[in-house]
């Protein structure tokens, strides 16, 4: 059997665009396709190494997936369910020491993240937005926030 180098090249495309795609899930947690289709490839790759070394809890990932431009709107909200997914899997004793060893500036916005993919998110798997609240579903995690946002604060 005789393979040009026309099929050779065709193989090759095929395989490089396949690998360099897009992916909308990692280690379990789902990008929702808000976020996912505004990501250009380099975003994306950034997203899926942030999740990751959360999930290895890894603070400083997890202070830059906090900031992690979402586009604003539902991309937000998407950005949001991915921080709770990764809660539900680290579960809240292991995330809540993450989250120990940051500031308050890192953990700035973090409490509106969780509180997104809460109401919003899909973390059930059953199909439809949750409408789960931050204070019934992680109240130690929400207690650690405001504890260190308050301790936090400058004096005036």
């Amino acid at each position: 059997m005789r393979i040009s180098l026309r099929q050779i090249f065709i193989t090759l495309i095929v395989g490089l665009t396949l690998t360099s795609c897009r992916q909308n899930e990692v280690d379990g947690i789902f990008i929702d396709h808000t976020l996912y289709e505004s990501q250009s490839l380099e975003k994306n790759r950034k997203l899926r190494q942030l999740i990751r070394q959360t999930l290895n809890k890894d603070e400083k990932a997890l202070a830059k997936l906090n900031d992690f431009w979402c586009g604003g709107g539902a991309g937000c909200y998407d950005l949001g369910f991915i921080v709770t997914q990764i809660i539900y899997k680290l579960g809240e004793k292991d995330f809540m020491t993450i989250v120990a060893k940051l500031d308050s500036n890192e953990i700035n916005g973090l409490e509106g993240l969780i509180m997104a993919g809460l109401e919003y998110g899909d973390n059930d798997k059953d199909g439809k937005m949750d409408n789960k609240k931050i204070k019934t579903e992680f109240p130690e995690l929400l207690k650690q926030i405001e504890t260190k946002r308050e301790n936090e604060k400058p004096n005036r």
